[in-house]
This record gives C-alpha cells, structure tokens and sequence, in this order.
C-alpha cells in the first residue's frame, strides 16, 4: 500500500504543478481532481488496495490527459511559470548530473562571493573509440536555489558577475572550454562598485575575444543579466525556456501605465508575454539562438535523470561544433557529428576531436566569433541595399581600407621610423660635440660671466597695433555660437532646482537657454538643451557630414500599434531611428560620431541603431579617426524588438573591442538620462566614459530599483557625480566646455595609430 500512496502523493504533486502553469485550478477541473486525491488518501484505510488503485489508476488518466492537453497549447506566459516553478532543474543539478565531478570556485553555498552566481572547475567524460576521456571545463552559470535567500532568485549582483569575468581569464589561461549556463530573471540593479551594469559591460568586452571554445544554455534569460555570460560561440536553449529583454509583468507595467504599487491585469500580462517572442521557437526563428534542447513535457524537472543525459550529449555535441569549425582538415569528422544526432540525439559523438587550439585555429575562432554577431538581426530593420549597390559599398570601403592603410599603417610608420633614427643619431652626435667641445665652452664662459652685460628690453612692451589685433583672434575651442535653442524664445523666467539650497535667482529664459547656453549661472546646474544645440555648437561649421541615414526602424515581431508608433517618431523627427551618425571635426581633428538622442522614442536602441553603431565602429577603424558616442539619452534596449533588441549589447560590443583593438580611441559621453542595456554593454565598456553636469547615469531607473530590491534610493543616487565617485566613468564636463575638453581628450588619449598623431 505504500507503493501506493507514495504514488498518489506525485499525482497530487502534478495536480499542483498544472495549477502552477496554469495560474488557475478553474482549468480542466483540476480542483474536482486535487479534491478527488485528496479525498483517496483520507480514505486509504477504508477501501481495499484494489479498489484503491483502480480509483488512483482512473485519477491518473485524467492528469495525464489534462497534461498533455496543456503542452499542445502552451502559452509564453505558461513556460515562463514553467521556468520559475520550484520543481524545475537548476545549475547545481547540472553540475551533480551532467559532470562527472566538480569544485566550486569562489566559495560554495552560502559562504560565496556571491551565491547567486556559481563558478566551478569540473570535468566531463567523452568516449572516444568506446575508451573514456576525461576533459576539464569551466561551468559557469546562475543558481536560482531552492527557496534559498540568499541565492536571489539567480538574480545576481555586480561582483558575481565580476566573479565570473575572473574565472573566464583563467579558462582563457588554462585554455579550457566554458561552459554557460544562463538561469537569471535578470540582474540586481545595484551601482554599488563594480556597477550592475559597467560590469555587465566588462564581461561582454572580456567574451568578445575570449580564445578558448564558449557555449552557453539558456533557461531563464532575463536581459542583461542573461547577457552577462550570454555571448558565445554556441547558443543553445532549453525547449521550455524563455529569453527576453523584459519581464512579462515588466512590459505589461510599461505598456499598461500602471502605477507604482499595482499590478498589471492578467491578460495585458498574456499578451506582452506573447508579442515579446520570448519562447525557444521563437528565438531560434528570430536568430538569437542556435538551438534547441528538448525538454519532457510541461519542462524537466530535478528528477528527469534521462533528460541530463540528453545535456550531456548536446553539450559535448556543441562543444565539438565549434572546435571542429577552427580545424582545416574536418569534414568527415563534421558529416559524423551531424549523423550521430540525427540518429541518436541522446548519445554524444565518439569521435577524437581535441578542445585544445593552437594559435591559428583561436584566431579562426575569433574570426566566426565576431561574424556571427555582426551578422545577427540584419533582417530586422530598414534601408538594406540592392546586391549592387551592396558591390559598389564593397568596392568603395575596400579601396578606402587600402588607401588609409597604406597611407597612415606602412608611410607613416616609415616616416616615424626614419624620424626617430634621425632624432636617435641627432641626440648621439650632440652627446659627442659636447663632450669634445666641453673644455673649450667652460673656459669661454668663464671670461663671459666677467664681461658687463646690457640689460634686455623688457618683452612685455608690444606694439598696441599688434596688440588690438590679437585681441581680435577668437578662441578656436570655444563654442562656435552659431545657434540659439528654440527654449529661448520663451518671454518669462524659470526657477532653477538647486534655489531653495544654494540660493539661486530665478532665470530670464531668453539668457537661460541663448547666452548661459541651459547653465545656471550661481549653481552650475545644466537644464536639458536639445540635441540639435550639440551639432551646431560642438563640432566645426559646416563640418557635419550624415552617413547610413537611410537605414531606419522597422517592427519585426510585429508588436501590435508599434507601427503607428513609429510612424509618429518618424514625423516628429525626420528620423528614421535614434542614432545619428556623422563625420565631424573639431578645430583640425575629424572624427566620427554616433548619437543617441532623445526625440527618437526616448533615444532607445534597436536593430537599426545597433547596425548604424556597428557601420560607425568599422568607418572609424578604417579611416583611423576618433570615435565620439554622445548619449543625448537613451532609455535602455526597445522592448518592442525583444531579443533582437537585445542581441545589439554582443553585437555592438563586439564591433567597439575590434576598433580599439586596432588603435581606436572610443570616447563616450552621457548626457541627460542614460540607463539599462546600452550602458551596460557597448558604452559602458569604454576606457575614456565622461558625463555633462547633472547627468543621470544607471542600469535602472528608481522605481524598478525599488520593485526588484525593496530598497529606497535616494533622489541623487544616479548622478554623474556619484558615478565618478564610484569609478563608473573618468570625468565630468561643464556644457560650455564640452568643445574644449573633447578636443584635449583626443590630443592627449588614444594610440599612435590615429591619423594625426
């Protein structure tokens, strides 16, 4: 009878998981069914064993039929509660199930650096001619716990992340594989040093050129946190899973205008969940992933032992994928792979493939690295060009990419070359006339130290004619002052934030805004110009020249009344994004800049934008030329592309570590409101980050900081003055001096390798 009751316990266990998924015990008569289990236990020592597993074999058919009703019609929102129910399989049962063995790095349990994030040596066996291999690896993922407190629901904090960018160097070191394993709703938005999202953006930098194989799975991806150690040469995800930019309950709070404190209805709910495309199907039609890993139905939990084994094979299957696209001689090797998992998916390919690279295959691997994100997105935005026209653009950057290199990489160097053995011969044929001439010149000075000298005419005394025409000369870094801000034109005074504490007199708008250029005179507070006074002020006359302004936003998941959206941008802005990129030149530097600004559906980053930044990155490091992002403002990734949005943090990371890595100098400049995924990834990973005064920089707005953490802020808590503070960026700059500091910057940083130096 225990046999039985034992199993009566399960069924009412999946009774509970159904309900679960469901969010209802409406559906189906589970609650006709949960009383019906309920009511065969009370009545265990009432029935005989037959009677009672008949009943309990009658029970279970119902379950079983309602259980697979529910899998043909899963919702998003359904395999989002499948993720986050309490039965499901988490990283540590990966670790105990799929390697052989493991040792935690960084602490273990509760006694972690942070234990949200797990790091661990492990090693995994393959069979290689029916002998076994033991290979290390490096497995590095979030661990959601089991009700644990101090796992954070995978939630984890800057210096978790940090934590696994430490130990991705050490693979790197080893020159084992990594293994990613991503179960995160999304990270702890705390600034606190390292900064949740400048050390998001530090992992990302650090993976680009990672030079050891990386695959990465995913359960719950939530956003940043899941790109954190998302990038990858592999990207595989769970059937049951979901990756998004933003929560479900998050985007319906958005698009629902719900107040703090209340909740989004339901269905408002159901519906984000399912225009976000957040599901595994999705992603892989979508190219955000690679592929997928088939659950059980309704998911896999701790205990689908067979399920680990179908990890193991996909896992060592992948990781011999990308090993095998480095190797030159590979192709039987590669047809054998791909048999092996047509036939049997479960069992992992027997063939000798060595994880260990030498230097050519890493550079090989780089290579496919940085082209499958470059590549990512392309078809989810406007202005892609004709085949030919496409030759022609070849054609063109190719012939720039020759000039500008052998102009300025083999002339140049010469040049540099001849110069310094000059100054070297220069400097050895000084040290030897002066040592022969020594005696002589002592002697001579001597008898000239006796000798009375006339006093010189003072240098101060000018020619007052000379004189007035220098005062004449204009300070070629100041503001060019060739254009007043519409907000001037307004007949009345403002009061200034900072009054009530420093004092300040109210602001006549016309001086506001035209003269003290949205600088308050007493305090120095900057009030919002827009991003149309930086183009005419900043930057040389005549100088802007606009490049790649025919690509432009699109609606690729198709996100219901988004189009009408842009439509509206499009009007307002004459825009056909939020990035505007451009040549421009500063005094007798030229440059190239991409701006984020605000008219654009408050300056957020899609598909459109992160190929306009990634075209800006690759003009920059062909022409050899300072690259300049001014973040008018941006509001984080646009939810209204899901992943595709999201896919721009790699992409677009990937692109800036190539340019810098060519010599680039890449300068970044907040102003306004800058926040979420473009700061957590290719802005924040620059070395050279400056902020205008009363800037606002962070990975969340207050109140997801409050909905997430509980915990109050304080009004200042996203000041540019407190992100330097905590080592977020390397400057603030007055408005006025932007022109000035921006020049010195590129006189004083970068490498020899830009064209004027």
């Amino acid at each position: 009878m225990n046999d039985l009751i034992k199993q009566l316990q399960e069924l009412d266990q999946r009774i509970g998981y159904l309900i679960h998924i469901k969010d209802s015990d409406k559906w189906g008569n589970l609650v006709e069914f949960r009383s019906k289990a309920e009511q065969l236990l009370n009545s265990v020592f009432d029935i005989s064993r037959d009677e009672f597993a008949s009943r309990l074999g009658k029970l279970e058919d119902s379950v079983r039929f309602l259980e697979e009703r529910c899998e043909e019609g899963l919702t998003s929102m359904e395999r989002v509660r499948i993720v986050r129910s309490p039965l499901r399989f988490t990283l540590k049962d990966i670790l105990e199930n799929v390697y052989e063995e493991h040792k935690e790095l960084g602490g273990a349990g509760e006694a972690n650096i942070d234990p949200a994030m797990v790091v661990a040596k492990a090693n995994i066996v393959r069979r290689i001619k029916r002998k076994p291999y033991t290979s290390p690896v490096m497995v590095i993922g979030q661990e959601v716990g089991r009700g644990e407190e101090f796992r954070n629901g995978g939630s984890c904090k800057p210096w978790g992340n940090e934590k696994a960018m430490r130990y991705m160097k050490v693979a790197e070191t080893e020159g084992i594989p990594i293994h990613f394993y991503v179960f995160t709703p999304g990270s702890y938005p705390v600034e606190d040093y390292p900064g949740a999202a400048q050390q998001i953006a530090r992992n990302l930098y650090t993976m680009t050129k990672l030079r050891v194989p990386m695959i990465s799975v995913i359960s719950e991806g939530g956003s940043g946190g899941a790109e954190a150690i998302g990038l990858s040469d592999l990207r595989l995800m769970f059937s049951h899973g979901y990756y998004s930019v933003i929560s479900p309950e998050g985007a319906a709070a958005i698009e629902g205008r719900v107040k703090e404190g209340r909740k989004a209805s339901p269905e408002l709910i159901e519906k984000c969940a399912r225009q976000l495309n957040i599901t595994a199907a999705d992603n892989l039609r979508l190219g955000t992933i690679d592929r997928i890993i088939q659950e059980p139905p309704l998911g896999a939990k701790s205990d689908d032992f067979a399920f680990f084994g179908r990890i193991r094979s996909d896992i060592i299957r992948a990781t011999d994928e990308v090993v095998l696209r480095t190797k030159s001689m590979r192709s039987f090797r590669s047809y054998e792979v791909k048999r092996k998992k047509a036939e049997s998916p479960d069992e992992a390919p027997q063939i000798d493939i060595p994880w260990d690279l030498d230097e050519g295959e890493t550079d090989k691997l780089l290579d496919l690295r940085s082209k499958k994100y470059r590549e990512m997105s392309l078809h989810s935005f406007g202005g892609i060009t004709m085949p030919a026209e496409n030759l022609v653009k070849f054609f063109c950057s190719a012939t720039e990419k020759f000039w500008y290199t052998v102009r300025y990489d083999v002339l140049k160097t010469q040049q540099k070359q001849v110069q310094k053995t000059i100054k070297e011969l220069s400097g050895e044929g000084t040290a030897l006339v002066n040592r022969l001439t020594a005696p002589f010149t002592k002697i001579f000075n001597r008898e000239e130290s006796n000798e009375s000298r006339p006093v010189p005419r003072s240098l101060v005394t000018a020619d007052p004619q000379s004189a007035g025409d220098y005062c004449l000369i204009q300070d070629p870094l100041e503001l060019t002052d060739t254009y007043t801000s519409p907000l001037a034109n307004e007949d009345r005074t403002i009061t200034c934030p900072n009054a009530e504490k420093y004092g300040c007199k109210d602001l006549w708008i016309p001086d506001l805004y035209g003269e003290f250029c949205g600088v308050c005179e007493n305090c120095g507070h900057h009030f919002p110009l827009e991003y149309q006074w930086y183009l005419k002020n900043v930057f040389d006359p005549g100088s802007i020249k606009i490049f790649n302004n025919d690509i432009f936003s699109k609606n690729p998941l198709n996100y219901e009344g988004f189009d009408e959206r842009l439509q509206a941008a499009r009007a307002k802005t004459g825009m056909g994004c939020a990035n505007l990129t451009f040549h421009a030149r500063v005094k007798d530097i030229e440059l190239v800049v991409t701006m984020l600004f605000s008219d654009f559906r408050n300056g957020t980053v899609g598909s459109a934008e992160g190929e306009k930044f990634v075209r800006a990155c690759d003009i920059a490091r062909r022409k050899k030329r300072p690259l300049l992002a001014y973040v008018h403002t941006t509001g984080g990734i646009r939810i209204q592309e899901g992943t595709l949005g999201v896919a721009q943090m790699p992409k677009c990371t990937m692109a800036v570590r190539e340019y810098i890595d060519a010599g680039g100098l890449y300068i970044v400049v907040y102003d306004n409101n800058s926040y979420a995924g473009p700061v957590a990834s290719f802005l924040g990973c620059s070395p050279y980050q400056f902020a205008i005064r009363s800037s606002r920089i962070g990975f969340a707005g207050p109140r997801v900081i409050r909905e997430t953490t509980g915990i109050d802020i304080p009004p200042d808590y996203h000041d540019a003055r407190n992100a330097l503070k905590r080592g977020h960026i390397q400057g603030i700059t007055d408005r006025r001096d932007f022109r000035r500091h921006l020049y010195q910057v590129m006189q004083t940083m970068g490498s020899p390798g830009l064209y004027y130096r």
